[in-house]
């Protein structure tokens, strides 16, 4: 096997270096924060056209950087010649079992799968044209499906074991690391438990948000599983959207799994997520907790420019999305400017990812009258933004532990949140030391406009409680959440990886 041409190889899902904010500006924290560390990278990402444009500059310590789009492994074009191919049954009927069938597999049927998928015993030939595919994606349906049409069951089927066929595909191709480091189970977390077998490496797993639990929130709210659209019910899918469900969810937990039981150490952002992975199967002792962290320096300058008093305004900052719920924070508004009419919100965030949402925000604004309240600012520097705020809100459904609340607390901002992810530890603190210094800020109900407004007010219009909510965001911050905390841990974890300890 040929030596290493990198220390790490990053396995992204939709992330760095195409979408802003969020895991991505930690991706690039990371990368710029560990120089030292040569990197190669690869993305993984949905239709090659979401991803028009790179946001983040490629550092030089990024050796090798390779694009996989999960739209294409649909597109095998068969040559007028072609024979169709002899399919392996038997490694087909083990991807069948281990991610399909209805009895949970045991640990030795997944590291089975991953030997014959790194074997290549299947091709994306074989699993689209073979007979034998055919027949074990037939027998599955006549012994466990009752509910959807077949058409159904075939696509849905396709759709998730095309993806996964052309990431072991891909193994060959890639540059060898000395270790492998997943941000994400998924798609991304597959492709790191194949590759600890195929380079025989250490196979490192962080999740910011637990992956099963967002693909579970997204099944929920799609129309064309829920049945409840007209595209839905025109095209049969109302009739079958449980069964379909259903196998999705079973992709996705059992793709999780394979990653725990391959990975280690397996990483999340706070103890609650750290709860969650060892219930949906990570062996505890592998498991810890590192919170992600700021680089305090360069906020020192932006503190300053924060002007005296408490300005009347509250900003939204993030994606304008489902997820962010944003019409939770808009009926908020309504209320508080009903009780301070000089105030003003902001939404600051880009609105191209779901232009309909964003629409419907839009609307939302001009039907509670307040146009000359609300602004939305777009994408903006957040450094710019943040001393003009009063007060930051998140009012998302689901989160891990937003960068931007410490964001806020470098600029001097209090914060409500929703009682998601991290954020109750965040604000309120984590054991009796941290607890001491007090809350950083207000937590609230998920979807409960009249709490986040009463919240927002209780801040605003009581400088005692908003000066002593400001006070402690900037020590906790300072104490617990600093980068190099963070360089320091990875580093450690990679040295470890390396053979360096």
């Amino acid at each position: 096997m040929s030596a290493p041409q990198a220390d790490i190889c990053l396995l992204l899902e939709g992330t760095w270096p195409y979408v802003r904010g969020g895991v991505s500006s930690w991706v690039h924290q990371m990368l710029l924060g560990l120089p030292d560390v040569r990197f190669s990278v690869v993305f993984i990402g949905g239709e090659r056209s979401s991803y028009p444009k790179r946001h983040y500059e490629v550092p030089p310590n990024v050796v090798h950087l390779q694009e996989v789009f999960v739209s294409d492994a649909w597109r095998y074009q068969a040559r007028p010649d072609d024979t169709p191919p002899v399919g392996d049954r038997d490694a087909l009927q083990s991807l069948y079992r281990y991610f399909q069938h209805p009895d949970a597999p045991g640990p030795e049927q997944g590291q089975q799968l991953l030997q014959q998928l790194a074997a290549g015993r299947i091709t994306s030939a074989q699993m689209l044209r073979s007979e034998a595919s055919w027949q074990v994606l037939s027998q599955g349906y006549l012994e466990h499906c009752s509910d959807p049409s077949f058409i159904d069951y075939f696509w849905t089927l396709r759709t998730m074991q095309a993806p996964l066929i052309m990431l072991t595909e891909l193994l060959a191709s890639l540059p060898r690391a000395r270790a492998v480091h997943a941000v994400s189970t998924g798609y991304a977390g597959l492709l790191g438990a194949l590759l600890k077998g195929y380079w025989q490496c250490p196979f490192i797993l962080t999740e910011h948000g637990i992956y099963t639990k967002e693909r579970k929130i997204d099944l929920a709210q799609a129309a064309w599983v829920a049945g409840k659209s007209e595209e839905a019910e025109i095209s049969g899918l109302a009739a079958s959207s449980g069964y379909i469900r259903t196998l999705w969810i079973r992709y996705f937990e059992r793709a999780g799994l394979l990653a725990y039981q391959n990975a280690d150490p397996i990483i999340s952002l706070y103890e609650g997520n750290r709860a969650r992975q060892i219930r949906d199967g990570a062996d505890a002792a592998l498991t810890q907790v590192i919170p992600n962290g700021i680089a305090l320096s360069d906020w020192q300058r932006v503190r300053a420019q924060r002007g005296e008093g408490i300005a009347p305004v509250a900003g939204l900052i993030g994606r304008v999305v489902p997820i962010k719920d944003v019409k939770t924070f808009l009926r908020a508004v309504r209320s508080v400017v009903s009780e301070i009419p000089e105030f003003e919100a902001w939404i600051v965030g880009p609105e191209d990812e779901d232009p309909g949402y964003a629409q419907e925000c839009h609307s939302l604004v001009s039907s509670l009258g307040l146009t000359g309240q609300v602004h939305f600012l777009g994408f903006r520097n957040i450094r710019e933004i943040m001393p003009q705020l009063g007060v930051m809100v998140l009012t998302s459904i689901s989160e891990a532990q937003p960068l931007v609340i410490l964001e806020a607390w470098c600029a001097g901002t209090p914060v409500v949140s929703t009682d998601v992810g991290s954020c109750r530890e965040l604000i309120e603190g984590v054991g009796e030391q941290d607890r001491a210094l007090g809350s950083a800020g207000e937590v609230v109900p998920i979807a409960d406009p009249q709490a986040t407004a009463r919240a927002i007010q209780r801040l605003l219009q009581n400088p005692e409680r908003w000066h002593a909510a400001q006070r402690t965001g900037e020590q906790r911050v300072q104490e617990r959440y600093s980068d190099e905390l963070m360089f320091a841990r990875y580093s450690r974890l990679y040295r470890d990886a390396m053979g360096e300890g």
